[in-house]
């Protein structure tokens, strides 16, 4: 009977894609990003969640819906 080859599984633990889509993303409910996005965008942090609860979290839909409000 052949001994088997033991294989050691390596996985990444976030992938180029991953870390991609996660900046595609404004997640409401992260005081950072909430603070973030409104600085960037000159809305206040209630402004910006009520676009995320909205639009959903797309950022550039969240975006979008900020810069028509200002």
């Amino acid at each position: 009977m052949a001994a088997k080859k033991a294989t050691k599984k390596t996985t990444k633990k976030t992938t180029a894609r991953g870390r991609k889509q996660d900046r595609a993303r404004v997640a409401g409910g992260q005081d950072y990003e909430v603070r973030y996005e409104a600085k960037k965008t000159g809305s206040s942090a209630p402004a910006v969640k009520k676009a995320v609860k909205k639009v959903g979290n797309a950022r550039k839909k969240v975006e979008k819906r900020l810069a028509k409000k200002g």
